[in-house]
């Protein structure tokens, strides 16, 4: 058996024939143009939709930023040049005299505890209610399920007239009772929140607990809830927000200054000065929107993979 290389004559390299010889080495692979065009169209494509967020998005952070920059404009220049972008110059006078021309701090106050209130009894009644919508079978389950979030499609106007003659009859007409209340019992969105985040949850979880002898109250309590915290902590941020914004109800049922709640408060303030003095209007704006903002951004992550989750349930 010869082992020289054949393409060697003499010593020397024979010159190339003109035979070609189609070399295939390992992973080498012939890419169709079409491919490489396809590719580029989803480039192209994913560009495009990073454009159109991007405007999208500075189109919803646009409206805040002017209110931020206009709080810090002074009288004079609003009056002179009211479509300036930068204040000239910078000045904190308006949330001086906006903080001190109405009761912040109360409305603060109130606002805060009744959002806390609200919350906390919000993930308890959900978390409860979600847990037997999602693991407990009974006749008419579903069926109860399906109307109780075909409520969430009711316009909170329409009932707006029968729950202040129902808060009459309760005596809670300019009452935090009024707020708080209701507000634990009747969320729809929240208590299918819960039922997708139980659904999510391996079973054997609870199989395992019902062999060690716990029953179906342990099994909430020990198992289920423990396991709740992303969804919950998601849940109080959504039903804060919500609370912290109300603005029809409180105007409704409050008529005590000293009851007033922020976005309450706000609407007054709009009334005495907003045709006057849109710096004062805009400082006091940023002042009602500012905490539940921060509130926001420190939990959107969660709140987005919250929602992700709960749609891993969803059967």
């Amino acid at each position: 058996m010869s082992l020289a290389n054949p393409r060697l004559v003499d010593g020397t390299q024979a010159p190339p024939t003109d035979s070609t010889v189609a070399l295939s080495a390992p992973g080498f692979e012939h890419r169709p143009t079409g491919a490489r065009t396809g590719k580029g169209g989803r480039r192209l494509g994913a560009t495009a939709l990073h454009v159109a967020l991007i405007v999208a998005g500075l189109a919803m952070v646009f409206p805040f930023v002017w209110m931020l920059l206009t709080s810090f404009k002074s009288l004079p220049q609003l009056l002179q040049d009211p479509l300036a972008f930068l204040p000239q110059p910078w000045t904190f006078d308006n949330y001086v005299e906006a903080w001190n021309a109405v009761p912040f701090g109360q409305a603060y106050v109130n606002s805060i505890y009744i959002a806390a209130l609200v919350v906390v009894g919000t993930l308890l009644t959900a978390s409860m209610a979600g847990y037997a919508f999602a693991r407990i079978r009974f006749r008419g389950s579903r069926v109860l399920f399906i109307v109780f979030l075909a409520t969430q499609m009711i316009p909170k106007q329409v009932t707006l007239i029968p729950f202040y003659i129902l808060m009459t009859q309760l005596g809670w007409v300019d009452s935090h009772l009024a707020l708080i209340v209701p507000g634990l019992l009747a969320n729809p969105f929240a208590v299918f929140l819960m039922r997708q985040f139980v659904l999510s949850l391996p079973k054997e979880l609870e199989e395992a607990a019902i062999v060690d002898g716990a029953g179906r109250w342990r099994i909430f309590w020990s198992v289920v809830l423990p396991n709740l915290k992303p969804g919950l902590a998601a849940l109080s941020i959504i039903v804060a927000l919500d609370v912290w914004n109300a603005f029809l109800f409180p105007l409704v049922l409050l008529n005590s200054p000293d009851l007033f709640t922020v976005p309450l408060l706000l609407s007054s303030f709009q009334g005495q000065f907003g045709s006057v003095n849109y710096g004062l209007v805009m400082a006091a704006s940023a002042i009602s929107t500012i905490p539940m903002l921060i509130v926001f951004v420190i939990g959107q992550r969660r709140i987005l993979n919250s929602m992700a989750a709960s749609g891993l349930g969803g059967r």
